[in-house]
Formats: C-alpha cells, sequence, structure tokens
C-alpha cells in the first residue's frame, strides 16, 4: 500500500508494523515514534491502523484473556497480509 505521497517510512513498512506498534512492547521508542510521525500524516495508513486496531480488540473480546499460541498469530498475520494486498491492489489501482 502506498498513499502516494513521500514519507519518511514507507506506508508498506508502517503497515507491516502496525501490530508491533499496538501491541506497544515489540517495537523500541525510534520504531514507536517512527510509526506515530508516519499515522500523523498518512490518511490511508491511519484508517488501515484503526481497522487493525478493531480487529485487535474483537479478538481480545472473543478470545477473552487466552493466550493465542505464536504460530496462531503468525498465520493470522500472513492472512491479513493476504487480504490487505488483495484490498489495497484494488482500492488504490491507477487505471
Amino acid at each position: 500500500m502506498s498513499c502516494g505521497n513521500p514519507h519518511d517510512v514507507d506506508c508498506v513498512e508502517v503497515i507491516r508494523q502496525v501490530y508491533l506498534y499496538l501491541d506497544n512492547e515489540e517495537l523500541d521508542e525510534h520504531g514507536r515514534a517512527e510509526v506515530r510521525d508516519h499515522l500523523d500524516e498518512c490518511g490511508p495508513c491511519l484508517r488501515e491502523f484503526g481497522i487493525e486496531k478493531e480487529v485487535k480488540a474483537l479478538v481480545a473480546r472473543c478470545c477473552g484473556s487466552d493466550a493465542a499460541p505464536e504460530d496462531l498469530k503468525e498465520r493470522l498475520r500472513a492472512k491479513l497480509a493476504e487480504v490487505r494486498v488483495e484490498i489495497t491492489s484494488v482500492e488504490y489501482r491507477v487505471d
């Protein structure tokens, strides 16, 4: 995904790091600042961040306090990345 505007950190990289950002423990402060700055200036990424935040909240509500196995997390991340590519390729296609 790319909004077409130049950023210090590419849109694709920011979206790849959204869950790390949301977990609030897997990115160092520099990485968190980069994501936060990018989200402040990029509407499409901010919308994607909102979607990911809602998905995370939904999973938390449905699973309660159960911790998901790491392999499940990786499979979900991969599937979400596939869906995101399909959606963004349609949404941002220029004909």
